[in-house]
């Protein structure tokens, strides 16, 4: 492989998408790594579908009218006073919080396809059987997310949001990639860390029942797909020379700094402020005068924050050194971090999901031991 892939475990020796001859190889079919193993197996564990109201069911009511879905201060917006003074009818306040949930959805809705489409271009470029194997899995997992997160937006608001220009452009960036380590560090650390992130932070504040059981289920999921690139991160990261090391670090640095800077600005919510009859320039420069490094920093002191699970997600890979510590310990307590140990938010929740599960699928299992975490 060339330098731009960076291979360093046969496991993850990748060809060209469209060089399927590689996939006929007799040799290939007798090598087959053993280390994805025990997530492919625990699959049965966390089986669940979407369109089967055993598991979830979309009938469920909320009064989305009349009721928010999140605690106000959850909504960065109505901590600027020229938003909350505008919004001071309480139904019309309630219409905003729940109209940002719902950009909010509509983002996991448009990563989760992401995740489909990233997961299934795996299958056609990685040549190991058993990465290969895991990397279908996911696909299907990724499609009933997208399943699921369709139907609850039709449910709740009848249609999604456009997808930010942020997080389309990473999206289509790393989907597109031939590079191996900028699909699994982009989407299985980066945007799957994002999401575990969001996800916690939802599953502890939403009111909506079916929301929070649709949370859960997916972070069933979502705890396998972070391993996947926690495996690569063990086999890859030790082997890189510094010149590999510092490709994959700066990278890294430089798709955190887009999403931390941009993701959750009121520029990626223009046309959603003029709608509520808001000048987007004056949120835009109200929110600049309360969202100060300082408040970021305070933000990331709390386990759920979704950069700060970017930044454990990287430390725990391996991926930042003395190179680019003090960048991200403008943000955040990096030693803290060190300390915290590799158990990921969102891990006991997923667990309790896993749990609801295995009383499902396998009754005469509940109660079995849960693991989430990858050999």
């Amino acid at each position: 492989m060339t330098i731009k892939n960076i291979t360093k475990d046969a496991m993850y020796d990748a060809v060209a998408p469209d060089d399927f001859e590689s996939m006929l190889e007799l040799d290939r079919y007798n090598n087959r790594s053993s280390a994805f193993d025990k997530i492919i197996s625990a699959t049965h564990d966390h089986f669940w579908d979407p369109l089967d109201k055993t598991y979830i069911d979309f009938d469920e009511p909320f009064d989305i009218e009349n009721e928010p879905l999140v605690p106000e201060d959850l909504i960065a917006a109505l901590q600027t006073d020229y938003v909350s003074n505008h919004l001071s009818d309480p139904k019309e306040r309630t219409r905003f919080i729940n109209t940002m949930v719902l950009h909010s959805f509509s983002s996991i809705l448009h990563g989760e396809q992401g995740a489909l489409n990233l997961s299934a271009s795996l299958c056609h470029v990685l040549k190991d059987q058993g990465a290969q194997e895991y990397a279908a899995n996911q696909t299907r997992e990724e499609a009933r997310h997208v399943t699921a997160f369709a139907k609850y937006i039709r449910t709740r608001w009848g249609r999604p949001l456009e997808c930010g220009p942020v997080l389309k452009d990473l999206l289509v960036e790393i989907i597109g990639a031939p590079e191996v380590y900028k699909k699994i560090i982009g989407m299985q650390m980066l945007v799957e860390g994002l999401a575990m992130g969001a996800f916690a932070t939802f599953f502890n504040n939403i009111r909506d029942p079916l929301g929070k059981k649709l949370l859960q289920l997916v972070m069933t999921d979502e705890a396998f797909h972070h391993k996947f690139g926690k495996i690569w991160a063990d086999r890859t990261v030790p082997k890189l020379d510094p010149e590999e090391h510092a490709i994959i670090e700066d990278w890294a640095a430089h798709c955190f700094q887009t999403l931390l800077f941009n993701l959750v600005s009121p520029t990626q919510q223009y046309d959603l402020y003029a709608s509520f009859g808001l000048d987007p320039e004056k949120v835009i420069a109200a929110f600049q005068e309360v969202m100060t490094d300082d408040k970021r920093r305070e933000n990331m002191r709390e386990s759920a924050n979704i950069f700060r699970v970017l930044v454990k997600t990287l430390l725990n890979a391996g991926i930042i050194t003395d190179r680019t510590r003090a960048f991200y310990g403008m943000y955040v307590d990096m030693d803290e971090l060190k300390n915290e140990g590799e158990r990921m938010v969102g891990d006991d929740i997923a667990e309790d999901g896993i749990r609801y599960l295995q009383a499902i699928n396998f009754k005469d299992r509940a109660g079995a031991p849960v693991s989430i975490a990858a050999e």
